[in-house]
């Protein structure tokens, strides 16, 4: 199992120059390309307006509430999910202690804030359809290749 501390070593190294519209549709098309033949569906949104989203073969409409759940968690937190999810294992909480619902947030892998420098986040980009690290690493694999220009 990933540790909390792995996870925040991670995410400090994620940080974007800048993020807009191309961004979304570049980090979206990497995402598509890394999944190759996975039935995913990838998300990627602010908080209220979508800017990019594909349901790839053999996803199921189930993904996109996963994506949904694990977005909202990772927008409220301004933190991945997979963290969210590590630091509550850690400490034997869950959403449920912050209040949250389980019908609108999930602190599973998959979903990773996308975070402008000396902006904040401003985005999250978000894989549903494989196990939690598999779909926590595909987002961080395609957030890694477009910073690397």
């Amino acid at each position: 199992m990933t540790t909390a501390a792995a996870l925040e070593a991670e995410y400090a190294r994620l940080t974007f120059p800048r993020f807009a519209e191309a961004e979304a549709w570049v980090l979206g098309q990497k995402l598509v390309e890394l999944a190759g033949s996975a039935p995913i569906v990838i998300n990627i949104r602010s908080a209220d307006r979508v800017f990019f989203h594909a349901a790839l073969p053999g996803s199921a409409p189930l993904n996109d509430l996963w994506a949904r759940r694990k977005s909202n968690t990772a927008l409220l937190f301004q933190l991945p999910s997979f963290l969210v999810g590590a630091r509550n294992r850690e400490n034997g909480h869950t959403l449920a202690r912050n209040g949250l619902s389980e019908a609108d947030y999930a602190d599973h892998g998959g979903a990773v804030p996308i975070r402008v420098t000396c902006v904040g986040v401003v985005a999250c980009a978000t894989v549903s359809g494989l196990p939690q690290a598999e779909d926590h690493a595909l987002v961080v694999a395609a957030m890694q290749a477009l910073l690397a220009g």
